[in-house]
């Protein structure tokens, strides 16, 4: 027995998924931490997408828009890690005060 909730209850976690994601991004200085918030701020919107598939579900819509949110969370975790190693090699720190320049 399936409970159905309403779509604010979704609508409301992804917006405080997303609202953490994005204090943890202005807060925070360290690199890692700032990727792992935009991973979650991606995710909010996945959320978001998905409950308003549920609620209208005639088109797959939502579900294939959610699904290219993944693949784009997908490269930017690529190069955002590329991103941090660079980083590392060149100033020995993963904060992002110290991300000035990223040349030798």
């Amino acid at each position: 027995m399936a409970v159905e909730f309403p779509i604010g209850i979704y609508i409301a976690l992804a917006s405080a998924l997303f609202g953490i994601g994005a204090v943890g991004f202005l807060i925070r200085r360290n690199a890692l931490i700032q990727l792992m918030s935009i991973e979650l701020m991606l995710n909010a919107v996945n959320v978001s997408l998905v409950a308003f598939n549920r609620a209208h579900p005639e088109t797959q819509a939502g579900q294939v828009f959610a699904f290219f949110v993944i693949a784009v969370a997908a490269a930017e975790a690529a190069v955002g890690l590329a991103i941090v190693i660079s980083l590392y090699r060149l100033k020995q720190t993963v904060e992002t005060d110290s991300a000035d320049e990223l040349r030798y």
